[in-house]
């Protein structure tokens, strides 16, 4: 599990751009309209061996035409609540505005540490003005940032790692850890009772009544597993403005925690926008997946519905197809213990282990057959590959010009050991070295 770091701060202070490169992303829309923001807008930082979550609250706002003060406000309630460390954005040469001052009276009440981040600073000669952010109240650096050119962001980052918080132990039990996560009200919470045979977690219509992950572990049917049901929402109130921003935060959370997620649907609206974003965070951040077609009792279908169900869903996730589908019903119990069985199948193929030889064995056949297509009159020699100890199957491949190896060819060489190998719902990584 991963520290959490909140970006927060009223619109068009550059979040989305700083969050794009922390993550080494193009992923967050960017514009000089305030309100751009629309997806993704969370991912993984790495810095100096440290690796956290940050999460980009900007624009995860609905229904708030006449209340964008009372929006915000929400979103850095729900910040504070989830963060370790928050990132509060002003902007030099604009100053201290109203809506920065409503921001800054919710973080001076907290104990969460909060950094002021003035950006839109180009260099160290424009840094004049910065120092009117100190009255605030809430910090005793500024840092000055350029969240375009990337001035001043390895200073914040340096201290950023330095105040993250120790991450708690948790007890390792040595089993297999499944999550069960999806937007709100797809039946998380009712398709664990289901399997469970009891009335472990509330079941409400309201969507989001989980108010925090729940750890069950299970022992029947041969299966010995610990499952988690995510949270949703905390408040009421926030249920119509911050539903999709608060059910993500939660995720991002048992994401980490888990080996295997199984990502649930609602048959009537499969892998929607929402869904996407869940879906893309389990693959970033390298955990097994099963996708769960869930409520498929009350689907409206024919012969051939499920398969056109699938090939949608397919075609949405691309280029990362592998994934077992499973279409379920918590009221009939169909198809409940199969989700199960694929989880935990996905979760032996994430701890595979291929011996060199083999890998050679079946591989270098391949490359030497279809090899890197020649780049500036060189051509690219694979001599051979290995697996690398890690928590999802990783590859080295060996070369004498790893830089001329292209996305594409890195895709075919993926299709080729998932065509010869079990990963169906795992995420694999290929690397090229030089020999």
């Amino acid at each position: 599990m991963n520290n959490l770091v909140a970006i927060v701060g009223r619109p068009n202070v550059g979040k989305s751009t700083l969050f794009n490169r922390l993550t080494e992303t193009r992923e967050a829309i960017t514009d000089d309209t305030s309100g751009t923001t629309r997806d993704r807008k969370y991912g993984r930082v790495l810095w100096t061996e440290h690796e956290f979550n940050v999460i980009d609250t900007g624009g995860w706002i609905t229904n708030s035409e006449d209340s964008f003060e009372a929006a915000i406000r929400g979103q850095v309630e729900i910040s504070l609540e989830e963060a370790d460390v928050v990132l509060f954005m002003v902007e030099i040469g604009v100053g201290i505005t109203d809506l920065d001052l409503d921001i800054a009276n919710l973080l001076r009440r907290t104990g969460k540490p909060v950094f002021v981040v003035c950006n839109k600073v180009d260099t160290g000669a424009h840094d004049v003005g910065a120092e009117e952010f100190y009255a605030l109240g809430l910090a005793d650096q500024i840092f000055s940032i350029s969240a375009n050119n990337g001035y001043g962001t390895g200073e914040l980052l340096d201290a950023l790692v330095a105040a993250l918080p120790p991450l708690p132990e948790q007890e390792d039990l040595g089993l297999p850890k499944l999550a069960v996560v999806g937007k709100p009200n797809v039946g998380k919470s009712t398709f664990i009772n289901t399997i469970l045979g009891e009335e472990r977690n509330i079941v409400t219509d309201i969507a989001g009544t989980t108010r925090d992950s729940v750890h069950t572990r299970y022992q029947m049917f041969g299966f010995d597993f610990e499952i988690v049901d995510t949270a949703g929402l905390r408040k009421k109130r926030q249920i119509t403005d911050h539903l999709e921003f608060y059910s993500s935060v939660r995720t991002i959370k048992a994401i980490d925690e888990s080996d295997v997620c199984l990502l649930m649907l609602d048959g009537n609206d499969p892998m929607g926008r929402q869904d996407l974003n869940i879906f893309w965070q389990i693959v970033e951040s390298y955990r097994g997946v099963v996708i769960v077609v869930n409520k498929w009792d009350r689907v409206d279908k024919d012969h051939g519905t499920m398969m056109k169900v699938e090939e949608a869903i397919r075609s949405k996730i691309a280029p990362f197809t592998d994934v077992p589908i499973v279409f379920t019903s918590n009221v009939t119990k169909q198809r409940v213990l199969k989700a199960l069985e694929m989880a935990l199948e996905v979760r032996q193929a994430r701890a595979s282990k291929i011996s060199t030889s083999e890998l050679n064995d079946v591989l270098l056949p391949i490359i030497d057959h279809y090899p890197p297509p020649a780049l500036k009159g060189k051509y690219v020699k694979i001599k051979y590959v290995t697996q690398i100890k890690s928590q999802t199957p990783t590859f080295a491949f060996f070369c004498n010009l790893p830089q001329y190896i292209k996305d594409p060819y890195k895709r075919f060489l993926e299709n080729q050991m998932r065509e010869h190998y079990n990963f169906s719902g795992v995420p694999i990584r290929l690397f090229f070295r030089k020999k």
